[in-house]
Parts: structure tokens; C-alpha cells; sequence
């Protein structure tokens, strides 16, 4: 019962977190490794999933409700990514996720630091592609980041973000709200996957949940209150917290714990395959 108040707090930071720009399973997945000794770790991802995708769910109803969103670019975005994140989580069994990690982290120092330079970046909505252009970009981004969400994950609401900004010309509100779209439907294609294979703690994932719902809330309000500054703010401290965790597990004395996950989600998901 402790553990699962202590689920709960995270999941809620978690969902403030990613409400606002992303990056709330680098919370959450670690809170549940610690606190669910024992338990597969299929099992831990597929509690995990029901708890995000509730609150990225609430943060998306709510910016949709207050932020302009271009579904013509947003939803060919959403469908490539639902398709494309299964053939992540499938193509997990054959690959060694740990691999992308010192890509990764080279990609995020680079996105922080451009963030950082440019102190317009995001500041302006100003859309710069044609509509056809958007479809296209849409399609290609969404399979894409759809299938790094499946394979491997971490910071994909923060690529989302920055690709949404500097490619599509969007502010860094509508990136955000852009970025929840594509995720619920990241969300959704594992969370089937999950749900299917009985890989989910309902008693564990559906209080962490709520609490990710009431985080995403207040999240998102935070957020349209302040404005995009405040988001850019956030995003290049969320960034650079990303690429601190990513270092210590590639370079650090946590390297050995992330090759141990990454073993045991390889070796859970050759059973899978």
C-alpha cells in the first residue's frame, strides 16, 4: 500500500511534467522499477502505460480546448505513429535498443544547445508549410518518432516538440499540444499490446492514473496560464535533465543497470516474437 502512494506522487509529477513538455516516463519508469520489485518488466511497462496515456489524454482534451491545432498535419502525424509504434515494440526483439542510446544523447545536447542559442526559438506561431508539405512531413515524422516510441522512448515528447517548432513553424503552446496528439496515439497502439498479453497491474496503474490526470491538469493550466516562455523555460530544464540520465546510464557506474533492463526487455520480447 505505501508503494503504491509513492507510485501515485510520481505519477503525478510525472503528468505535470509531461503535460507541459514532455518527458514524464523518465520520471515514472524508474519510480515503478523501484517500487515494483520482482514484477516482469513487461508488466511494469504496461502499468506504466495505462497511468501515461490517462494523463496525456487530459492534457490533450485541454489544449485542444484552448489551443489552435492543425489537424491537417496533426492527425496523418497520429495514425503513422499508432502503426509505427507496434513495429518499434516488434522490432525490439531483433535490435539492441542500448545501441541508439549515445545517438541519442548526441541529438538531445544538440536540441538543447539550438534551443538555448535561438531565444525566439518557439516564442511565435508561424506556420511555414504548405498543406500537402504538412500531410507529407506529418506522415514521415509520425512514423518515425512512432517507432522510436515503441523500440525505445525516452524524451519523445521532447523531440516532438522540437521538431514540431522548427520544422512546422509552431509556437512552443501548439507544440506541446501537438506533440499530446501523436502520443496518445503512441500510447494507445502499446497500450493495446499490453492489454492484450494481460502485461498491466490495474490495481497499481489505474490510482497512479488519477494522479496523472490531476498532474496533467494542472499542468496544462499551468502552462496556458504563463505562456510560451514559460514552456521554453521548462523544456530546456527538462532537456537538460534528459541528457544528465542518458549520460550517467551510457558513460556512468549506472551503465551495468541499464544493460541489465535493456537484456531483460530483449529477452521479454523474444518471447513476445
Amino acid at each position: 500500500m505505501e508503494n503504491i502512494l509513492y507510485l501515485c506522487l510520481f505519477a503525478f509529477l510525472a503528468g505535470f511534467i509531461d503535460a507541459v513538455v514532455g518527458g514524464g516516463g523518465l520520471i515514472q519508469l524508474p519510480a515503478l522499477l523501484i517500487f515494483l520489485p520482482g514484477v516482469p518488466v513487461a508488466t511494469v511497462f504496461g502499468t506504466g502505460k495505462l497511468a501515461s496515456i490517462a494523463g496525456t489524454t487530459s492534457a490533450m482534451v485541454r489544449y485542444v480546448r484552448n489551443v489552435k491545432i492543425n489537424y491537417l498535419a496533426i492527425l496523418p502525424a497520429a495514425a503513422a505513429a499508432f502503426i509505427c509504434s507496434f513495429l518499434g515494440a516488434r522490432a525490439l526483439s531483433h535490435l539492441d535498443a542500448s545501441l541508439l542510446k549515445p545517438l541519442i544523447l548526441v541529438l538531445l545536447i544538440l536540441v538543447a544547445i539550438y534551443t538555448f542559442i535561438r531565444k525566439d526559438f518557439g516564442s511565435l506561431h508561424a506556420p511555414k508549410l504548405s498543406d500537402s508539405q504538412e500531410k507529407l512531413y506529418g506522415l514521415l515524422i509520425g512514423a518515425a518518432i512512432g517507432f522510436y516510441d515503441g523500440f525505445f522512448g525516452p524524451g519523445t515528447g521532447s523531440f516532438l516538440i522540437f521538431i514540431f517548432i522548427g520544422i512546422f513553424g509552431f509556437n512552443f503552446l501548439a507544440a506541446s499540444a501537438a506533440a499530446k496528439v501523436v502520443n496518445v496515439a503512441t500510447n494507445l497502439s502499446a497500450l493495446l499490446y499490453f492489454g492484450y498479453k494481460g502485461f498491466i497491474l490495474y490495481e497499481v496503474a489505474i490510482p497512479m492514473a488519477i494522479c496523472s490526470v490531476i498532474g496533467s491538469q494542472l499542468g496544462t493550466r499551468t502552462a496556458l496560464k504563463k505562456g510560451t516562455g514559460f514552456v521554453r523555460a521548462l523544456f530546456l530544464v527538462v532537456v537538460t535533465g534528459i541528457i544528465l540520465k542518458f549520460a550517467y546510464d551510457t558513460y556512468g557506474t549506472g551503465g551495468s543497470d541499464f544493460v541489465k533492463l535493456s537484456t531483460a526487455i530483449q529477452n521479454w520480447a523474444s518471447k513476445l516474437g
